[in-house]
């Protein structure tokens, strides 16, 4: 008997010590994955303390000896183009295959349930009243080996985690997968013609402080903010609960940038510039610890929605959400972001989760396209520059005015409105003017201030030519500097 006992103890440590021995990948490595071309590239994991460890990628054989954490590290040489599927091994002690893969462009999108919408939830809507989206038909016959989709699950955080892998854009994919990231992903696929890599880490009514380390937001000075956390350190409602669970784990897996369209948890909150300060927060930090600080940031301006009807604790007016629009807006002072207006894109103020997931993901990748690649598109509506007081009248000045400015259903130009001296706003006659609008109203002598689409309810025809809506202002606005 004791022999048996000691032979079953000696097997249990052979195997236990075979199971810590053994080389181990993050879940974002595997197969069918897209590797980022044109930067270094970083594979990681875990072996055996001491362990030697070879990546090997086409030609590139790259060598790396596990810490005494057990961690290690290689970095590939930038990788160009290629639609070819190809091998990566990884071995140690035990040899990882990993197969189908592909090098091309990735990115990562992220925020609530606008960008957590699914395609099969985008299916219902494509009958909708201002452009056409792809029918659940069309969508069942989605099939794009080249681009490929990796979806971070809400409970990724918790020990153990749930499965998820890189898949083939094909219906089985993509149904359960971020509508706009998925179109956006086929804009980009579709104008370059090259493989596209699409992640997804989105969580429904999440505040933006869930995506940012706690530390960082309070403004703590010296804390690590590489450093992991445990499930239980992070808790269930403490800040930084989805960025250590889904984010921080895909770091450093080398992408192009961030989508991101968030925040109308923190309007329900009358949140403002405070709103701005935790963008800059989270935006560096992500940055950091892709140890990229040009990395690209795209976000989505949040849609019209009727928040001064929602009843809680915090007060509401009509004017709360153009003054998160406003914070948003103040953001693009943070370098090589860019932000899409979305004032079109809702049939009814009372539903907060707008339609039209294919515009917006085919907007963000518009930007994408000109400012990432290079590309000659306009990706976005006027935007105000400046106002000059010509007697009675305000003469505004924009940028992004594409081909022209327009009333896209050739009516006057509405939810533009001016102050004189008093400061008391009222609605104003706004006529384009070639490259300029002039505003003005009876009553008001000296124009002071001019307001466009200062209300929750705001769905201006002003747009360029291009078909692009024009970002809401105002002329009498504070400012916002970054603090980072």
């Amino acid at each position: 008997m004791l022999k048996v006992n000691l032979f079953f103890c000696a097997l249990f440590v052979l195997l236990a010590y075979r199971v810590q021995a053994d080389v181990a990948l993050p879940k974002i490595l595997q197969s069918n994955m897209v590797l980022q071309r044109d930067k270094p590239l970083p594979v990681w994991g875990t072996a055996a303390a001491g362990e030697e460890v070879t990546v090997t990628f086409g030609k590139q054989e790259k060598r790396a000896k596990a810490g005494a954490d057990g961690k290690w590290q290689v970095v590939l040489d930038p990788l160009q183009t290629s639609a070819t599927p190809a091998v990566m091994t990884i071995a140690g002690t035990n040899t990882i295959r990993l197969e189908n893969l592909l090098v091309g462009e990735v990115w990562l999108c992220s925020g609530q349930s606008n960008m957590e919408f699914t395609m099969n939830k985008s299916a219902k809507y494509a009958d909708a009243k201002r452009s056409k989206g792809p029918s659940e038909e069309e969508i069942k016959k989605i099939d794009y080996p080249n681009i490929r989709v990796f979806l971070v699950k809400k409970d990724h955080y918790k020990k153990g985690g749930l499965p998820t892998a890189w898949e083939e854009a094909d219906y089985e994919a993509v149904k359960d997968f971020s509508a706009p990231g998925f179109f956006f992903a086929e804009k980009l696929h579709q104008q370059l013609n090259i493989p596209i890599g699409i992640i997804a880490a989105s969580v429904s009514g999440s505040h933006i402080e869930r995506w940012a380390p706690e530390e960082a937001l309070k403004g703590q000075q010296g804390f690590d903010v590489e450093a992991t956390k445990t499930q239980e350190e992070v808790g269930d409602i403490k800040d930084g609960k989805f960025y250590y669970g889904m984010i921080q784990p895909l770091a450093p897996f080398a992408m192009r940038g961030f989508l991101w369209y968030q925040g109308e948890t923190n309007c329900f909150q009358s949140e403002t510039f405070d709103y701005t300060d935790k963008m800059e927060v989270l935006i560096n930090t992500w940055r950091h610890i892709w140890k990229d600080r040009e990395m690209p940031f795209y976000y989505v301006q949040i849609a019209p929605f009727a928040y001064s009807q929602s009843e809680d604790k915090h007060p509401r007016t009509t004017e709360t959400l153009p003054a998160f629009w406003e914070a948003q807006a103040e953001a693009l002072k943070i370098p090589n972001t860019e932000m899409i207006v979305t004032t079109d894109l809702v049939d009814s103020i009372a539903d907060i989760h707008p339609t039209y997931k294919w515009e917006i993901g085919r907007r963000l990748a518009n930007v994408a396209l000109a400012k990432s690649y290079s590309k000659k598109v306009v990706y976005a509506g006027p935007v105000y520059k400046q106002m000059k007081v010509k007697g009675k009248k305000a003469v505004l000045e924009f940028d992004h005015i594409g081909s022209g400015l327009t009333s896209y259903d050739g009516q006057p130009l509405s939810w533009f409105t001016v102050a004189g001296a008093d400061g008391t706003f009222v609605p104003a006659k706004a006529v384009i003017k070639g490259r300029t609008v002039v505003v003005s109203a009876p009553g008001v002598k000296v124009p002071v201030a001019v307001r466009f689409a200062w209300h929750e309810a705001a769905q201006s025809n002003f747009f360029n030519k291009e078909g692009l809506p024009a970002r809401p202002f105002r002329t009498d606005a504070p400012e916002w500097q970054p603090k980072l």
